[in-house]
Order: C-alpha cells, then structure tokens, then sequence
C-alpha cells in the first residue's frame, strides 16, 4: 500500500504516505463547495506533473552532469465544468541558462515523457514552457 486518506468532513482530506509518514491536507475548491484553504484533489494532479517533470529531468541531469538546483516550475489547472474535469495544465518550467542545447533538448524530452504526463488523460491538453534563463 502507498498512501492512506482519511476524510476529516467539511471537504477536507488527510493524505499520509505510509512510508516516511509524510502527510498533506486536501480542500475542496471554493468554486466547488469547499473553503479553498489547501491544495484540492485536482491541484495535486496538476502539481503532480510538474514535480514529476522535474524530478525526471534531475535524474536525467545527473547523468549528464548537470545541476538543476534552485528549478521551478509554475502551475496553472483550468477545469471544465460539464463534466467537471481538468481540461488543461499550464507549466512554466524556469532552468538554468548555462547547459547546453544539447542537454536541454534531452532534459525536455525527458521531461514531456514523464510518468504523470502518460498518465493523465490525452482530451487534458498539457501546455508546457521551458524558460532557460536561471
């Protein structure tokens, strides 16, 4: 087993990771019932993409002797509402200027084959930005 989730009421889940213990609170959206004060269900897949890209690219990066310390990458989830889903995630990766087009076009072919991003449905358009200017 990976995780455990708890509902707690009021919109509002505990998820734990089972083997460090980590855990993180879920909200519904405030469009959506909820009060909006943490990362809802969707966020984290949205997110999820992101971290999942980058922690990609890093392994990739270590290899080719790379550092991509101090990367970000900013998250933007549009939902749809009939049915209400996610229809598109916006990410803006920021990296580091000093590698080599080389190694950018195998970090960001790394990072568009991702795990999360095969997984997520094909109808949720995956809008992806790679700024090289850190």
């Amino acid at each position: 087993m990976t995780s455990k989730v708890t509902y707690n009421g009021d919109l509002r889940t505990e998820c734990t990771h089972l083997k460090s213990g980590d855990s993180f609170v879920t909200d519904a959206p405030t469009d959506n019932n909820g009060l909006g004060q943490a990362f809802s269900p969707t966020d984290t897949i949205a997110t999820g993409l992101a971290s999942c890209m980058l922690t990609m690219m890093g392994i990739k990066a270590n290899g080719l002797d790379v550092d991509l310390r101090s990367s970000t990458a900013e998250v933007t989830k549009h939902m749809s509402a009939s049915p209400r889903r996610i229809s598109k995630i916006e990410v803006t990766l920021s990296l580091p200027a000093d590698i080599s087009e080389k190694n950018r076009k195998i970090l960001e072919r790394t990072a568009d084959t991702c795990p999360v991003h095969y997984s997520l449905h094909p109808d949720i358009e995956k809008d992806i930005t790679y700024n090289w200017i850190l």
